[in-house]
């Protein structure tokens, strides 16, 4: 019986490339020479519309499934045009490429591999097509008579040049009409950026109409878990005894924790807390992660046994001890951001708290629950793929901006003095936390030169919010509100 699918690939496969054209024509009016804003939001998302234009007919259920999801990743680049954004958009056009493609697992704790192979097989795709589009045999039917019809024109026009440049020695009207030609003039009508960009949309595009994945480095059944040792590796008397131990030295930490930072006890003469949490922030996160590696080493899926049982207790003390080191570390951080300012690696070194701590949270439900190796990455990607969405619509330097002015010496915050400097760098995110510092520093006694600067620095902010191009495809949902907080009464000029 013939497939009745195959006028409909055949039609998908000849609206592919006419598709392709548009898009890149699309890109083009809406993304070069142009500020990144609402544009990106838009060409992503023509982009997810033709993945479910071109999906074939067995695949367009699961792809009109994910469509929800791809356009929800899409989102945040109406707020902001954010790198995080940008990678929030990316993963879930891929996601839709691979439903439409019919290569997602339905496994989900699979999506993670899955997502790996992809890229993986990016740059020997891109160097393999590049290769092909040398050879003739590569190209449609169409641009392959295009190219036979040049090669026939490459010995004429040689032949016509030779010809043209004899006639111009010999004739000074027609060397004088080739010596008005302005080569440069012709040269400038090609845009080398402009086609460097057409190529690359269209290499990024054509990756998404037919996604490929790399080849699976071991074979592995559907129960057989992803092993990250041998299990002989560490037999069960030595992870007895390293665990007591490791229980000991880290019950310690956490009572010196516990009394200097969760008790407020005095710390020794000539040590302030600032410094006692500074010290230990990031290297207490360090040791969660090596402690984290050592569990997953040591507590292989589905065994069982008295000393196991021993062996498990043990480990749930440790990782309920290193979740409280964590929380330690984030109080740590919490307390010398207290003392000093917030700047942005320290909210980074926040959330890459947050998610060690979560990441033990869950290996903790993986043993209790015993769950596999690839359900814990699984897991850990998505709590990642959630921080990163946070971020992406969240207005990080505004955010930093108001906590140093409102805990800053200057207004009576408590803190240190405020980094002027610093406030600056955070870029026009920070205006309205300057005008807070403004309207507020007229009730306080504060030198004639900081108030010149923050104005200064409002000025220049200011301005570089109206140099801001108003083409409605640069336009964001985070400028458009900076800019009606500019308009308004609590504006200073």
């Amino acid at each position: 019986m013939p497939n009745s699918n195959l006028p409909a690939q055949r039609l998908t496969r000849h609206v592919a490339l006419p598709l392709l054209l548009l898009l890149v024509l699309a890109a083009d009016l809406l993304l070069f020479g142009q500020e990144p804003g609402l544009n990106r939001f838009l060409t992503c998302l023509l982009v997810a519309a033709s993945l479910l234009l071109l999906a074939p007919s067995r695949t367009r259920t699961s792809a009109a499934r994910f469509a929800p999801v791809a356009i929800l990743s899409l989102l945040p680049m109406i707020e902001a045009p954010t790198l995080s954004s940008l990678i929030v958009a990316s993963l879930g056009l891929v996601l839709l490429a691979l439903a439409a493609g019919g290569l997602l697992p339905k496994n989900p704790t699979a999506i993670p591999a899955t997502l790996a192979r992809f890229v993986l097989k990016i740059p020997p795709r891109s160097f393999h097509g590049a290769g092909r589009l040398m050879q003739t045999r590569a190209l449609p039917a169409t641009a392959r008579g295009i190219g036979t019809e040049l090669r026939f024109w490459i010995m004429p026009l040689i032949l016509g040049a030779v010809f043209v440049g004899l006639f111009a020695s010999a004739n000074p009207l027609i060397e004088h009409a080739l010596e008005a030609i302005d080569l440069g003039a012709i040269l400038s009508l090609i845009d080398l950026q402009r086609l460097a960009f057409w190529l690359m949309t269209a290499g990024l595009v054509w990756i998404l109409f037919r996604p490929k994945l790399s080849r699976r480095f071991c074979r592995r059944s559907a129960n057989q878990d992803i092993a990250l040792v041998p299990p002989s590796v560490i037999s069960e008397p030595v992870l007895f005894r390293a665990l007591i131990l490791f229980n000991l030295l880290f019950a310690i930490q956490t009572m010196l924790d516990m009394a200097y930072l969760w008790g407020g006890m005095e710390l020794p003469e000539g040590m302030s807390h600032a410094e006692y949490a500074h010290r230990g922030a990031y290297p207490l996160v360090i040791t969660a992660l090596l402690a984290a590696l050592f569990v997953l080493v040591a507590i292989p899926r589905g065994q069982g046994g008295a000393h196991t049982r021993l062996i498990r207790a043990l480990v749930y003390v440790w990782i309920a001890q290193n979740i409280l080191l964590c929380l330690s570390a984030i109080l740590r951080l919490d307390l010398y951001v207290a003392a000093y300012s917030l700047t942005g690696m320290r909210v980074a070194a926040g959330l890459w708290m947050l998610l060690v701590a979560a990441g033990l949270a869950l290996i903790l439900l993986r043993i209790l629950f015993d769950k596999s190796n690839a359900w814990l990455c699984a897991m850990n990607a998505a709590c990642l793929i959630v921080m990163l969405y946070g971020v992406a619509v969240t207005n990080i330097e505004g955010i930093i901006a108001s906590y140093n002015v409102e805990h800053s010496r200057d207004l009576d915050g408590g803190g240190a003095w405020l980094d002027i400097e610093y406030l600056a760098s955070l870029g026009p995110a920070a205006l309205p936390a300057l005008d807070t510092y403004l309207a507020r520093a007229s009730f306080r006694q504060l030198p004639d030169f900081r108030l010149v600067t923050m104005y200064n620095i409002r000025r220049d902010l200011s301005f570089e919010v109206k140099m801001r191009s108003e083409d409605w495809r640069s336009w964001t949902w985070r400028a458009h509100r900076l800019e009606k907080h500019l308009a308004g009464p609590v504006a200073l000029d």
